[in-house]
């Protein structure tokens, strides 16, 4: 294989960059760590890039990294979060936050734990099938379908109390009238 040179990566890294920030955010929740995690997982990208093979797999490479940077941090910020009473002021870059029902998603979306929320942001976000989530996550098939059905149903519940219609119950989607 020849080895490939740094304007391949930069250009890799532009096309790729945003997609792999808004998967990372989903992850994490905050637009700044998501920003750190991106570039931690650059650098690993840059460090492998020679040996890689270019292809469509290189999007998935790239994701896989993310999402195993993000699970180192979890495990480091894990041991040493810090207890605060309040919370400081964020803004937000994303210009539909002011939408009462992303608000609302993105909060209890923040709010399930690490397993589930992978399981949703790779598999509705990123559109990954379980078996590619399985593999991604290092876990079993049926741990994703059971941590995919508790993150969404998580999901559901707090849109519901939000006052949410989502046009389904515990029975399924409802018909709309046939007027």
């Amino acid at each position: 294989m020849a080895r490939r040179d740094g304007d391949d990566f930069l250009d890799f890294a532009a096309a790729m960059g945003p997609r792999m920030r808004r998967t990372a955010f989903l992850l994490c929740g905050d637009w700044d760590r998501a920003g750190d995690i991106v570039q931690e997982s650059l650098i690993r990208l840059y460090v492998a890039w020679p040996r890689l093979e270019p292809g469509p797999g290189m999007s998935s490479y790239a994701r896989r990294t993310v999402v195993h940077v993000h699970a180192d941090w979890a495990r480091k910020r894990s041991s040493q979060e810090v207890v605060t009473d309040v919370l400081p002021q964020q803004q937000v870059d994303d210009a539909t936050a002011g939408i009462p029902e992303r608000v609302v998603l993105m909060n209890a979306l923040a709010a399930l734990p690490e397993r589930q929320r992978a399981c949703v942001v790779l598999r509705y976000y990123e559109d990954l099938g379980v078996a590619e989530v399985a593999t991604l996550l290092g876990c079993r098939e049926g741990t994703v379908k059971s941590q995919t059905a508790r993150g969404i149903g998580a999901l559901r519940r707090a849109y519901q109390r939000a006052g949410g219609d989502l046009g389904v119950d515990d029975r399924g989607p409802r018909e709309e009238p046939a007027w």
